[in-house]
């Protein structure tokens, strides 16, 4: 038996040990030499090749919320169009700067290639329109107006269109259900701005690149509700644009559905009155300055008196909003903002701001009851008022004696409020007051005058009371160009200029005497007349107007209703506006409006007016016509063109007409009245969100123009024949079939 010695182990496992080490150590040398030459030799070089690697997003547009009338019908909703874009930032790597491929892309389209060409740049302030106001890493659309073969043709030859993407996309449309235009009420889209995106990043609503907002009207009011919020799946990509991976991903949430108070087919009534009533002054021969009435602008506002929502609201000159969809042209863009359009994108019945002539006198009225006159007393209405050598004139130097100020607002008697302003003005001190009182002044601030109503539309102004604070101010301002330009023995103007260079921020006797009739300084809008009115109507309170009337979430599951709010009452007692209600009831049966108003069934729907004609220096006279039932109040205006009854009579009349259904011969036949109480509920909701519409036909005026023969300046007792667009009992889904037609033109 061999004896093993116990001195550990064998050579042969020694070695393999020893083997063993040797390769662990060579494998750890290896990796570590090569970590050192990844990281330190060349470290730079895979930093700047990993940097590649990045996260791409893909934005999925959220669907814009519907605009509807107060039945469900769409005034503003999305259609799927075949959208041809551009990517600037690819163009831009382009050695041309992507001058070739635009050229051959205006080729496919039809287009000239300067048009192509001016629709990528950046907008700035040396760059006129067409141009890209959003920013510039977002696709630029080209036209929303591709044939199916023109974006085939783009897509197959994809090599020839570098930067060039044609794909469905959803885009906004105005439908002027029944030709109901409402333009100005709805407003427009564009791009957002880089600026935008800045400002609003921390937000609770922050846009992506992709984002369209609203610029004006509803759209810009309730663009956050609108618009919703676009998906964003996000991916990574290596430095060759390949996926590598799904980083995360957010689904688009649509845009809740706005329902409005307004009324499409009394919409389409009161831009079409409006319309005619400013065709027609045209006619009309104006024996102050020698030729016809100009008649360039004007606005309506058909508003419930007992809520403050908004009807219809009509301005003139109009415009088609589809002009704005897929990129506004050079000439549409000239045509909306040139020197000769007279700026239809103004929205007149809450920027429109002009002297208001005798519609003022019920602020007036209460003014001086305020100051302890009697509404009831006797006050003489003379053909003029003298004061310091300055002659006021009343109204085609009319007569009435004493009279008391329910009569004086009845045949709108100027003298009688000349008078009563100049007394107070004399209580209060004249020249040199100490402690006025300034009723006429204060009662006008109480009417809710000098500031904005509060409606839920963007950029209301807020009109003017030149009261004693306003005249300090206005004359500092403008105290250096009166003094260089003010001549004691020069014409008209340098007259004025001189007087108030010397004392321009003093009330004058016949600041107050011309404020009295609401001429002079005095601005007002046709949105504030309209809560003026509607507060005497429902028994004082003043409404802030509302168009917005609930928002619907896309599943319909969500209502949120926007109730009416007041922002104060009038300052007049019930025993005051109830005469004073009296009396503008008796300026429709008896006094200066009568004319108009003769074999309306007064007894069954009690009909109250107050005109106005307004004197605007170096321009024809300014027709103002306010007037309320029960249910609303309509308040027209028209620039330079005559006479409150007569250029704005019928076409008020005729609106009425339409929402009662009053007939031609005084009858009413309630089957053809479009809304002879104001709609209280909301639009059918199902339970996938859609909201059910009745349908709605094209507005049929067929009778309206046999009123021309009660011409302006003749007055007539023939009543104003209406047709009012009958009602419909269909019933159809809210959305909209076909494409409408685009009407690249000014509508006056």
């Amino acid at each position: 038996m061999t004896n093993i010695p116990e001195t550990g182990r064998t050579p042969r496992v020694q070695i393999r040990l020893v083997i063993l080490q040797i390769l662990v150590l060579s494998l750890l040398g290896t990796l570590g030499g090569r970590l050192w030459y990844l990281q330190i030799r060349n470290g730079a070089e895979y930093a700047k090749e990993a940097s590649g690697n990045h996260v791409q997003q893909v934005v999925q547009p959220a669907v814009r919320g519907e605009i509807l009338d107060a039945r469900g019908i769409p005034i503003a909703d999305n259609e799927t169009r075949l959208v041809v874009s551009a990517s600037r930032t690819d163009l831009l790597k382009m050695k041309d700067d992507g001058k070739a491929v635009l050229t051959k892309l205006a080729g496919v389209l039809g287009m000239k290639p300067k048009d192509v060409m001016d629709k990528v740049r950046l907008c700035d302030a040396k760059t006129p329109q067409p141009c890209w106001n959003g920013s510039p890493y977002q696709p630029i659309p080209i036209t929303d107006e591709a044939t199916p073969k023109q974006a085939l043709q783009i897509r197959e030859r994809s090599e020839d269109f570098p930067g060039i993407t044609a794909e469905p996309e959803a885009v906004r449309r105005y439908p002027s259900p029944g030709e109901a235009n409402t333009a100005q009420v709805l407003g427009y889209l564009s791009p957002v701005t880089d600026d935008e995106i800045q400002q609003a990043k921390d937000t609770d609503s922050p846009y992506l690149r992709s984002d369209q907002v609203g610029r004006s009207g509803l759209e810009r009011q309730y663009d956050k509700v609108l618009r919703g919020k676009a998906g964003v799946t996000r991916y990574e990509v290596d430095n060759l644009g390949r996926v590598i991976g799904k980083a995360k991903a957010d689904a688009a949430e649509a845009g809740s559905n706005l329902v409005t108070s307004i009324d499409a087919r009394v919409q389409r009534v009161a831009e079409y009155q409006l319309d005619w009533a400013m065709k027609n002054a045209r006619q009309q021969f104006d024996k102050i300055t020698g030729e016809n009435y100009k008649a360039d602008s004007g606005a309506v506002v058909v508003m419930e008196a007992k809520t403050g929502r908004i009807v219809a609201m009509a301005s003139a000159p109009n415009y088609d909003p589809n002009v704005w969809v897929g990129g506004i042209s050079a000439k549409d863009y000239k045509n909306l903002t040139g020197k000769d359009s007279d700026y239809p994108l103004l929205n007149r019945a809450i920027q429109g701001q002009s002297a208001p002539g005798s519609t003022f006198k019920v602020v007036s009225t209460a003014a001086a009851i305020q100051a302890g006159y009697a509404f009831d007393g006797h006050y003489p209405c003379t053909s003029s008022y003298s004061v310091g050598g300055q002659v006021f004139k009343n109204f085609e130097n009319e007569n009435f004696g004493p009279i008391s100020l329910g009569r004086a607002l009845e045949v709108s008697c100027d003298t009688v409020f000349y008078g009563l302003a100049h007394q107070q003005w004399l209580k209060d001190g004249g020249i040199n007051p100490k402690h006025p009182k300034d009723w006429f002044f204060k009662t006008a601030h109480q009417f809710g005058l000098g500031k904005t109503t509060g409606i839920d539309l963007p950029n209301e102004v807020t009109g003017r009371v030149p009261d004693r604070q306003w005249k300090q101010s206005y004359w500092k301002a403008n105290k250096d160009a009166w003094c260089k330009t003010g001549k004691k023995d020069g014409d008209y103007v340098q007259k004025i200029a001189y007087e108030n260079c010397l004392e321009g921020n003093r009330m004058r006797a016949g600041d107050e005497i011309n404020y009295s009739i609401g001429q002079g300084d005095t601005l007002l809008t046709p949105i504030q007349e309209a809560v003026i009115y509607s507060a005497i109507s429902n028994g004082g309170t003043m409404w802030n107007p509302t168009i917005g009337k609930a928002i619907v979430s896309p599943d319909g599951k969500q209502v949120t209703e926007i109730k009416p709010k007041s922002h104060g009452k009038l300052p007049i007692s019930k025993k005051t506006r109830d005469v004073m209600e009296e009396a503008l009831a008796g300026v429709v049966t008896r006094g200066t409006a009568a004319w108009k108003f003769g074999g309306w069934p007064q007894d069954k729907i009690a009909l109250h007016a107050k005109t106005g004609t307004a004197e605007v220096y170096g321009k024809q006279t300014t027709s103002w016509l306010a007037t309320f039932t029960k249910d609303y109040t309509v308040i027209m205006t028209i620039a330079q063109a005559g006479t409150g009854s007569g250029a704005s009579g019928e076409a008020v009349r005729n609106i009425y007409s339409a929402m009662y259904g009053v007939q031609s011969d005084g009858s009413i036949d309630n089957k053809k009245a479009l809304l002879p109480t104001p709609q209280k509920g909301l639009p059918k909701i199902e339970t996938d969100g859609s909201i059910v519409a009745p349908k709605i036909e094209k507005y049929d005026p067929n009778a309206d123009q046999a009123t021309e023969e009660g011409q302006q300046g003749t007055p007539t007792d023939s009543p104003a024949a209406t047709t009012p667009n009958p009602t419909a009992s269909n019933r159809t889904t809210r959305r909209s079939t076909g494409r409408p037609k685009k009407r690249r033109r000014i509508l006056t």
